[in-house]
């Protein structure tokens, strides 16, 4: 994402855990717009509120704020992996609540913005084993992004939930590339639905639109198989 928008122009704030590789990252992005790079951890709140005030000053303020930190790594519930499925509550849901708690009060203050949330496909059915907190946690994302919207209609601040299938990215390297979309074409749809302020959107929308329409009415017993 953040290739695509620098080399259209954009002014683009990137912060993660890992400086070096955002500081690589930034040395490898061309185009006119603009980029600071922060270090954070969305599971700390007083930094998230810190640093994601500090890129609103710098670029003299936030258009746009993308929640897109998540993490897989769950297990299995009932088999003694309690603290792997706690980290990816902390990480895709409390970092997220963190994100936009911040967010929504620099919006809130000049009474515009967009907010954007990283859901997943996973939102609309639950899937099962080692992925089911990670389900959970993206599901809650999209039922937030709908109280969110049903909140801020008809106002000047927008709330985007993405729900993308696989696409080829760290996260989903153990997914046949049968199943994944590459990732540039992946990340061009999820640029199109920020920028139509789309409500709730699938990403891309062929053939994931489909796959979640569908999702719903597998089998348990044929969920199994995806543990």
């Amino acid at each position: 994402m953040a290739r695509q928008l620098v080399e259209r122009g954009d002014a683009v704030a990137l912060a993660a855990r890992r400086l070096d590789q955002l500081e690589k990252l930034a040395a490898d992005l061309t185009g006119g717009g603009a980029v600071t790079i922060h270090e954070l951890d969305v599971t700390d709140a007083e930094a998230v509120d810190r640093v994601m005030r500090h890129a609103d000053a710098v670029h003299g303020g936030l258009d746009v704020v993308v929640v897109n930190a998540g993490r897989g790594g769950g297990g299995r519930l009932g088999t003694g992996r309690l603290q792997a499925n706690l980290d990816v509550l902390q990480t895709n849901l409390v970092g997220a609540i963190h994100q936009i708690e911040t967010g929504l009060a620099l919006f809130r203050s000049r009474g515009h913005g967009h907010l954007v949330l990283m859901s997943s496909v996973a939102a609309n059915r639950g899937f099962p084993g080692g992925s089911a907190t990670y389900s959970a946690t993206k599901a809650a994302l999209a039922s937030l992004g709908q109280s969110l919207r049903a909140e801020f209609a008809g106002s000047e601040i927008y709330v985007t939930t993405l729900r993308p299938g696989f696409i080829a990215t760290d996260l989903t390297a153990g997914i046949s590339r049968a199943f994944k979309t590459r990732l540039r074409r992946g990340v061009a749809s999820i640029i199109r639905a920020i920028d139509d302020r789309l409500g709730d959107a699938v990403v891309p929308a062929w053939p994931w639109k489909p796959v979640t329409w569908a999702m719903p009415l597998v089998p348990d017993r044929l969920m199994r198989r995806y543990r």
